[in-house]
């Protein structure tokens, strides 16, 4: 009996010390990343500069949608043409676009531009199609393709400094990845510290993914590696399809610290769990493996403060276990809050020019890191009993990575 009432200790020492090493092996990554970005940002710019096709694939009207896209058309960029592509003439986007057009290309010198009608597709996600349909609108000249997302506002060198990585034989893919910004209410302060969670995976090393907001290639490798043919043919995910193609061909996917892109949106708390579901659901489909090594490690997570919770509240607990347990669990949030103090770190070094917003909620960074992997256990497990996702008022079903069906679609 005695064993019996002692076992949930001696569980919870076992998970505490596996969450302990993971714990100082990820701020480890922190720092790491840190660095990285401090060195890529005191580097000269770089001066492979070929001519690009810059797609940008639009639906719907987000905040300051003028003021990014105001950002695409005036990039620090020698020679590049820009792409841009709505699934209808009734999205809400093509009105915006067409003026926005119209009053750039009066005002100021810009690059060549078309505004693309993509219709519709039952084989492709509608993003996805949209790429497609831009590809077909490339200048046969481009050397290089480069992909982006509307709803990011790009910096001024960030074409040419997502550009410059495929200067290098060796590296197939140069990628950035999005950095939302807390604002004033308390799902985006969670939105912010949920997905620089997952930025910070990015580094100086070889197991990169490919973000669809900022990704650049070759226009021969993209060719070769046959990714519109193969990859987009029956996907919803783009940069999914990429990150797979690249992987197969046993190529390199580059991060770019200078291509993270600020975002700051607001959400309700049920459009942020149905986005943050998303993300994951696509990843249970796309790359099972890595859904199921974040599963794993999210329930450790929590099972291990669960563990450490219930242990306390035990009458058979010793003071001296209730004092330990105690003193680990607190060990474990500081490692994580000390994480999460860097990518507040980062934010102010990346984003200067957002400084009152993060004197006020830079701090959410770190204060919302304990929250963070309880909404990522609960993101894991809907995805492991559902893979339906609605993407921009577009419903669909994932079967397999080359199999979807729209079950709803927006009239745009």
């Amino acid at each position: 009996m005695v064993k019996f009432l002692a076992l949930p200790v001696e569980i919870f020492r076992f998970l505490a010390a596996l969450l302990g090493i993971q714990s100082i092996v990820s701020l480890r990554d922190g720092y790491r990343f840190l660095r990285y970005l401090r060195w890529s940002r005191a580097q000269p710019p770089g001066d492979f500069t070929p001519f690009v096709s810059l797609i940008i694939p639009c639906k719907g009207v987000d905040p300051d949608f003028e003021l990014n896209l105001t950002s695409f058309l005036t990039q620090d960029y020698p020679n590049y043409q820009l792409i841009l592509v709505v699934a209808s003439k009734r999205d809400p986007a093509h009105a915006v676009l067409l003026a926005l057009l119209e009053k750039t290309q009066s005002s100021r010198p810009a690059p060549k531009t078309q505004l693309i009608i993509a219709g519709h597709s039952e084989v492709r996600g509608e993003k996805v199609n949209n790429l497609v349909r831009g590809l077909a609108a490339a200048d046969s000249t481009a050397d290089v393709l480069v992909f982006a997302d509307a709803d990011a506002r790009p910096a001024k060198d960030w074409l040419r400094s997502l550009v410059a990585p495929l200067a290098a034989t060796d590296v197939t893919v140069s990628t950035g990845f999005r950095w939302y910004l807390p604002g004033p209410s308390f799902v985006s302060q969670l939105r912010a510290a949920w997905d620089t969670s997952v930025a910070t995976l990015l580094g100086e090393h070889n197991h990169n993914f490919a973000w669809g907001g900022s990704t650049a290639m070759r226009a021969a490798d993209f060719r070769h590696l046959e990714i519109a043919e193969r990859y987009w043919a029956r996907t919803v995910s783009d940069d999914y399809g990429v990150t797979r193609a690249v992987r197969d061909a046993g190529g390199r996917i580059r991060f770019e610290p200078r291509c993270l892109v600020a975002s700051l949106t607001d959400f309700t708390f049920r459009e942020f769990l149905s986005w943050s579901n998303r993300q994951i659901i696509l990843t249970r489909v796309y790359v099972a493996r890595l859904w199921m090594l974040g599963l794993a490690a999210h329930c450790i997570y929590c099972g291990t403060f669960a563990l450490g919770l219930v242990s306390l509240a035990l009458a058979s607990t010793s003071a001296q276990a209730r004092a330990g347990i105690a003193t680990t669990l607190l060990a474990i949030l500081i490692l994580g809050c000390l994480k999460g103090r860097l990518r507040s770190v980062v934010a102010r070094e990346l984003f200067p020019e957002d400084h009152a917003n993060l004197d006020h909620y830079g701090a959410r960074y770190w204060q919302l890191t304990p929250l963070v992997p309880w909404v990522m256990l609960f993101n894991f497990v809907v995805a492991g009993f559902t893979r339906r996702i609605e993407w921009r008022g577009i419903e669909y079903e994932l079967r397999s990575i080359d199999e979807f069906k729209v079950l709803r679609r927006n009239e745009s």
